[in-house]
């Protein structure tokens, strides 16, 4: 055990491990063409997801943890909808990369927001990170507007930054640091 304040309770979800009997609702929406059209990964074949969830449990165990693959649950009943990330990308520096992603009938009802709030707050506050940053492809106007609600600022756009079936496509960098965290949530 970590000591890591898991899962992490916000107003509506609480992010939680990934437990391997998670596997048949992550590939739910990790098979869903639209669900993933902008991620650089999917849609999966049963195989990927199962691997995915592998991969997600075996980094619980990793010390010092830097791989924090979550379920995102509806905290009064527990139904898996989505899965989110924040991960160490360069301990050094102390900085982190987060992501999500949710199943499609729970789009536009905040719960983007409230992950990507408390993924933020969980790496500044229980990883004492200095920077966390988060990319989205700049056709994705709905994960856009969520990092900006989070607090977060563009500050790039990475021409040809990742290719996804086949197809080179940019990236926008969103970025925010600790004092500006702290600021906004004085």
């Amino acid at each position: 055990m970590n000591g890591w304040s898991l899962p992490i309770a916000t107003h509506r979800l609480a992010l939680r491990d990934f437990v391997a009997s998670d596997w048949e609702v992550v590939h739910e929406y990790g098979s869903d063409a639209e669900v993933v059209r902008y991620m650089p990964w999917g849609p999966n074949t049963e195989q990927d997801t199962r691997a995915f969830i592998g991969r997600a449990i075996a980094s619980q165990s990793e010390e010092p943890r830097t791989k924090f693959e979550l379920a995102m649950t509806i905290a009064e009943s527990g139904r898996l909808i989505g899965g989110c990330g924040i991960r160490i990308s360069r301990p050094d520096d102390l900085g982190a990369d987060m992501g999500y992603c949710l199943r499609r009938d729970c789009w536009g009802k905040g719960f983007g927001t409230e992950t990507s709030r408390a993924l933020v707050a969980f790496g500044f506050q229980e990883l004492g990170l200095h920077r966390i940053i988060a990319t989205c492809d700049p056709e994705n106007r709905a994960s856009s507007r969520v990092l900006e609600k989070t607090g977060m600022r563009r500050e790039a756009l990475l021409k040809s930054d990742s290719k996804i079936r086949g197809s080179w496509r940019d990236s926008y960098l969103y970025a925010i640091i600790e004092d500006e965290w702290r600021d906004l949530n004085g």
